[in-house]
């Protein structure tokens, strides 16, 4: 029974445990022994921890016996992005300029998922100080896609993806500044969901724009998310009973996002979108100016603020990092404090003229991501190549960060296409009972 586990959602494990069917610690061990059999396990952990896994497991064993169980998840094993500080654990955020940083304690974030009974399994690699939506990290390890082992599997929360995708992991806490938890959901036909800026703590959790960064996970149900909210949160989950999509309203964002799709990534949105309108959706095409002007204020607003924070720290060994990301980051020093200042004011702006605009939806949709995957060994050669697909990889989950939304990734059945629905910050609730309508609408 063991090899089917690897392959069951973060909640039906829970409810398994819950009636006694399955024992918390025959599945991290069925975890384990996946992890260290696995061909590819180096290329997606950055390091595991079965002392730390085995140890909440028995706890999660006992609790259940004796009728104690503090959630659903209780006793289901986690992967962790490795950029979450974890007691004792070396936390490198995918950077050589943070190589053998042990931390003293675990992020709040992971503190609180632990009180709630998760068991840890490990820390997954990512893009080099989370400032990649490609997942291409030359300088630890670079994940592969499920769907094409050559091709990167979306970052920055890559190796994320990579755990759940390949049965190493039921589910996955990664984080998104500008897409990082949607895209390699998306490439690796998962759900992913964004949260709202501010809703989970950051504290403990190593930055890149603390004012864009938030926490959310990977997984392969809509529920699954629901109920790891929950957990990362210490509250309790949305109810998703009873959600359908009669009478739901949905805006089609066309402007900018709909631009230079890649065949297979539109071929599975419009799909999606008429599926989810053959179940009872009304969808209305929507375009919104203030889109295109907020993604160009993205290079000011995320750079200076990356660049202040890791300056001193890149400057002192600027050689242990990836070249196009060292100048990625170096970027944000040509931006003045004038224009950083402006730029967040006009930034306020526009998300204003956002809220007016699509308060009558329930959600907005567009394409996740307008490309696939591309190919890892390309991405190092040409240099065109990398420009292009590193610009569109991000270009429609940033709009989610810019306006302060949350935002779910839904697997489309394309291979590694998504579709996004976007809703008002702090609606995660509403947003996770939309989209398991839209995921059962989506088959």
């Amino acid at each position: 029974m063991s090899g089917t586990w690897l392959h069951m959602s973060a909640t039906a494990l829970g409810r398994e445990i819950g009636a006694g069917r399955i024992n918390p610690v025959d599945l991290v061990e069925a975890h384990l022994d996946a992890i260290a059999a696995h061909p590819l396990t180096e290329r997606i952990f950055a390091r595991v921890t079965p002392d730390r896994a085995r140890a909440e497991a028995v706890a999660a064993a006992s609790r259940q016996r004796t009728g104690q169980r503090r959630s659903l998840l209780d006793g289901v094993p986690l992967s962790w992005k490795d950029l979450f500080d974890s007691a004792g654990i070396a936390t490198e955020a995918g950077s050589a300029l943070l190589r053998n940083r042990v931390p003293k304690r675990d992020a709040e974030v992971l503190a609180t998922a632990t009180a709630q009974g998760s068991v840890c399994l490990g820390k997954t690699h990512m893009s080099e100080l989370a400032f990649s939506g490609l997942g291409l990290n030359p300088v630890t390890a670079t994940p592969p896609s499920i769907n094409d082992e050559n091709a990167v599997s979306g970052g920055s929360s890559s190796g994320a993806a990579a755990s759940v995708a390949f049965g190493l992991a039921p589910a996955a806490i990664g984080s998104d500044t500008g897409g990082s938890v949607r895209i390699p959901a998306a490439w690796n036909d998962l759900v992913g969901l964004k949260t709202t800026h501010g809703r989970i703590s950051l504290k403990g959790t190593v930055p890149l724009c603390e004012r864009f960064d938030t926490v959310g996970p990977l997984a392969h149900t809509v529920e699954d998310c629901a109920q790891i909210l929950a957990l990362l949160e210490g509250s309790r989950p949305a109810d998703l009973d009873g959600a359908g999509l009669a009478g739901v309203r949905l805006a089609m964002l066309e402007t900018v996002a709909l631009t230079d799709l890649r065949d297979r990534p539109a071929e599975g949105f419009e799909d999606a979108a008429a599926r989810l309108s053959g179940a009872g959706a009304r969808i209305e095409k929507l375009q919104a100016p203030e889109v295109a002007e907020a993604l160009h204020l993205a290079g000011i607003l995320f750079t200076a603020e990356g660049y202040a924070i890791w300056r001193e720290v890149i400057e002192a060994a600027p050689q242990k990092m990836f070249p196009r990301i060292l100048e990625r980051f170096r970027s944000g020093a040509e931006v003045s404090a004038v224009d950083y200042i402006a730029g967040w004011r006009r930034l306020e702006q526009l998300r204003a003229q956002w809220a007016a605009r699509t308060a009558g939806y329930d959600a907005v949709i567009l394409p996740t991501s307008p490309i696939l995957p591309p190919d890892s060994g390309r991405l190092m050669t040409d240099d065109a190549y990398y420009v292009s697909e590193n610009l569109l990889a991000l270009r429609n989950t940033r709009i989610g960060n810019l306006f302060g939304l949350c935002a779910l990734t839904l697997p489309t059945g394309q291979p590694s296409c998504g579709i996004m629905l976007m809703a008002a910050p702090m609606a995660e609730e509403r947003l996770l009972r939309l989209g398991a309508a839209a995921q059962r609408a989506l088959g």
